[in-house]
């Protein structure tokens, strides 16, 4: 595999479900024509990352994995021969989950990742959080590639993207609905790096509320054989408005970087790590609406 082309489906909302459908089938399909491998919507497309305070209208915009939204993306994947992360507000109990479903180009769903760091400071204190991190061997028409998903919030903690590194992942797919700033970015850029894996982020266009854009994806190879130093491993940061970009990772080219350079899982050292897995919180880090 030379390369591997993910389309950022960077795209306003609909109203309504019916519409997040049509809309969302008709950005695969032009994708496709862009050449895109996978395409990737933004963080809970079905409902375009709304959460109602109301819990019973929350349940009832929820959608479950098995509903026409859903596999209508599944049977999109299998005509046009691509994969596609979309994106959806889950019925589950006792709240509704942010989750992705991952289909491969013969519509089979391939990966469900139901988000884990929930934003509880906020809205999504009314969603159930995910339990683990998966990654996923997908086969795609430029041959097979390990994916793994983390939802918005979830780049903000190493623990995220590491574990999804040690799990084999070569590829990382962020959902994303919030402002991409400098230092969010940054979050991105130094995961990409310190696990030397791509990962690829869209987020919603600005006009939708609290978001602003700035879909990013990066290879994460730092130093190149024959280049002097290191190199920026963006590959794309899109500007504020809606459209649809393509990331291209060179795959073979991230493949041998791990094969030789230092970061990932070269030269750890877990057994020293031990107060990783602690349950403690003390001050300063104490807060009342924190859930396990």
């Amino acid at each position: 595999m030379k390369n591997l082309k993910v389309a950022l489906l960077q795209v306003m909302p609909e109203d309504t479900l019916e519409g997040n459908m049509q809309k969302g089938l008709g950005c695969c399909r032009k994708s496709k024509t862009m050449g895109a491998d996978i395409v990737l919507f933004p963080e809970m497309w079905s409902v375009g990352y709304n959460i109602p305070e109301d819990i019973a209208e929350l349940k009832a915009s929820a959608v479950s994995a098995d509903s026409l939204f859903v596999s209508s993306f599944g049977k999109l994947a299998k005509e046009l021969n691509i994969a596609i992360g979309i994106t959806f507000l889950e019925k589950y109990d006792p709240l509704p989950r942010n989750t992705l479903c991952l289909f491969d180009r013969f519509g089979n769903n391939v990966l469900t990742y139901a988000k884990v760091h929930t934003c509880d400071f906020g809205d999504e204190c009314r969603l159930t959080a995910g339990n683990d991190f998966y990654v996923t061997d997908l086969d795609t028409a430029q041959g097979n590639v390990k994916i793994g998903a983390m939802v918005c919030y979830d780049r903000e903690f190493p623990e995220s993207a590491r574990i999804l590194m040690l799990k084999g992942s070569e590829i990382i797919l962020v959902p994303n609905a919030c402002p991409m700033e400098i230092n969010r970015i940054s979050q991105l850029r130094a995961r990409a790096y310190e696990n030397m894996v791509g990962i690829a982020t869209v987020n919603y266009p600005i006009g939708k509320p609290d978001c602003n854009g700035h879909s990013s994806a990066f290879d994460g190879i730092a130093y190149k054989p024959h280049d002097y130093g290191s190199r920026d491993t963006l590959i794309i940061e899109a500007g504020e408005r809606e459209g649809i970009y393509i990331a291209d990772f060179p795959i073979d080219e991230i493949r041998e970087y791990r094969n030789r350079e230092v970061h990932g899982n070269a030269y750890r050292h877990p057994q020293k790590y031990k107060l990783l897995i602690s349950e403690s919180i003390e001050e300063p880090f104490i807060r009342k609406d924190y859930r396990k």
